[in-house]
């Protein structure tokens, strides 16, 4: 875990607004008040615990789209089946799919339109908190039929918890600051005019873009009658971090 502290938002500014005298006043009427602004801002990287990513599923057919749509509808189930038995529901993983997506596609031949196939293509979405599994769901979905694999995404699941806690350091920073400035002005902090807070997280993707040339060097080995091995996906899950920021304007008597 690691903390960074931008510089230039730990620099307090501060206003005295009311705390102007008046020509020939020797001290400022007990009843004005003056003001202090502060801004602290802190982060701090975390493990993500939880991915979220899709597997396309993309089909053609030359003369018909029902046969196009049956190959996809095949291929998606055994995908969906599978990644179905294996996330884990009690743990907040889910599956769904989204952008079905079925057309004719044309080519330009000498400025003219011309047919080429029909295309279909579904997507299915993972969510889970199965990191550690991330490869092996990817691989299979691949030798299973998946034509790419989109952006995998990754996220805090608490992130709650994480900017209650950040928040908390900022806020405390904040008012020791002020205390420091206002006793180097010879006073003393005595409440809080407005207090605003922000709390963001740096969701980390990493772009997976599967090429179907790994496919291709499989089929051309097999077909030689060499032995093909299998090779995992290496996917680095990293850190993402969170940021929290506390802008203050406090009373000062």
């Amino acid at each position: 875990m690691k903390k960074f502290i931008a510089v230039s938002l730990l620099a307090a500014s501060f206003s005295l607004l009311s705390l102007s005298l008046p020509v020939g006043a020797d001290s400022v009427p007990t009843c004005q008040k003056g003001t202090v602004s502060v801004s602290y801002s802190t982060d701090k990287e975390v493990s993500p615990d939880t991915v979220e990513f899709s597997v396309s599923i993309k089909t053609t057919d030359k003369k018909s789209m029902q046969e196009a749509s049956r190959k996809n509808k095949e291929i998606s189930n055994k995908i969906y089946e599978y990644l179905k038995a294996n996330i884990v529901p009690a743990n907040g993983d889910y599956i769904k799919t989204s952008n079905f997506n079925a057309t004719p596609i044309y080519n330009y031949v000498n400025n003219k339109r011309v047919f080429d196939r029909y295309e279909v293509t579904n997507n299915i979405v993972v969510h889970t908190k199965s990191l550690d599994k991330v490869s092996s769901y990817i691989d299979k979905a691949i030798s299973m039929g998946a034509t790419d694999v989109n952006r995998l995404s990754f996220t805090l699941s608490n992130k709650d918890k994480a900017c209650v806690d950040l928040l908390s350091a900022a806020a405390k920073q904040v008012k020791s600051r002020a205390d420091i400035i206002a006793a180097a002005l010879g006073t003393s902090v005595t409440g809080y005019k407005n207090v605003n807070t922000s709390c963001s997280l740096n969701q980390r993707n990493v772009n997976y873009g599967y090429s179907n040339m790994k496919l291709m060097r499989a089929s051309a080995m097999a077909a030689d009658g060499a032995v093909v091995e299998e090779a995992s996906t290496n996917i680095e899950v990293g850190n993402i971090t969170i940021y929290a920021n506390v802008d203050a304007t406090l009373y000062l008597k």
